[in-house]
């Protein structure tokens, strides 16, 4: 026993030494979105408490891709960076606009920005979602939603053959082929009336073009002159629905939405 002590007395100096064993960081990071559409996303896929504030933009129930009920749970920003740091998060999540100046000065202070352009496919939606979610620590959430969205493509996947469609955007514009509403349209039974006439992304379709060439269907997405014109009911070949603009740009659970509005105008139009 005695020749044991002289081991025993350094092993516990050796720990001592040491200090406390530290647990690991399992809190999950704060977040304050500055983009629409993270916006939205993030208020699924993140827990209580962990998201501090979404854009301005969301609050606006005439532009926002979320429900007026859902950004009411929220604060909002504009912004700034002044907003931002009186937050205090852990990470900012901005659209691949922000300020070039705005993203320095983030950096400059030790806070994490990740940075996200408009999704042109429901593939790349869903991997927006998957990233967001193991971003703020909640994989699982992020799956559970994508779930939810091929639920909604499912049921609005039509057996029959396809309607002709002319998204008419606000200002006059169709959608390009690559733009995740294009994607949506071919998902819930439509086929492009753009682009069986060569027309691309932003491309202006005028009321002539309309009245001399009606599509089989007309969603209308705007609110200009030409888009309300009493022209448009004399068009018996044409049938013509509204669609929100709130469900043309944005992916993660608008895409539920737009899944749904589209099977529902189909239904009324087959």
């Amino acid at each position: 026993m005695i020749r044991l002590l002289p081991a025993l007395v350094l092993m516990l100096a050796g720990c001592a030494g040491q200090g406390p064993a530290r647990a690991p960081d399992t809190r999950q990071p704060t977040v304050v979105s500055l983009n629409p559409c993270t916006d939205a996303i993030l208020a699924e896929v993140a827990a209580p408490g962990q998201l501090l504030a979404i854009s301005h933009y969301s609050k606006d129930p005439k532009a926002s891709s979320m429900e007026p009920a859902a950004a009411a749970r929220f604060a909002a920003t504009g912004g700034t960076v002044e907003e931002i740091l009186a937050l205090d998060p852990d990470l900012v999540v901005a659209s691949s606009f922000l300020d070039p100046a705005t993203r320095a000065g983030l950096e400059r202070l030790g806070l994490r920005v990740a940075s996200y352009g408009s999704a042109g496919t429901v593939a790349e939606s869903e991997a927006q979602v998957r990233e967001l979610a193991g971003l703020v620590g909640n994989p699982a959430a992020g799956e559970a939603l994508i779930e939810r969205i091929e639920a909604a493509l499912a049921a609005a996947r039509p057996q029959d053959v396809s309607v002709e469609a002319a998204l008419w955007q606000p200002g006059g514009i169709v959608p390009g082929e690559t733009s995740l509403v294009s994607d949506l349209l071919r998902r819930t039974g439509y086929s492009s009336y753009g682009k069986a006439r060569g027309m691309a992304q932003a491309d202006y379709l005028s009321l002539e073009q309309v009245v001399a060439d009606p599509p089989q269907l007309l969603l209308v997405a705007g609110s200009e002159v030409g888009q309300r014109h009493p022209v448009l009911d004399q068009l018996p070949e044409m049938r013509r629905a509204a669609f929100d603009t709130r469900l043309i740009y944005c992916g993660g659970p608008t895409i539920i939405r737009a899944a749904e509005r589209l099977a529902e105008i189909r239904r009324s139009v087959s």
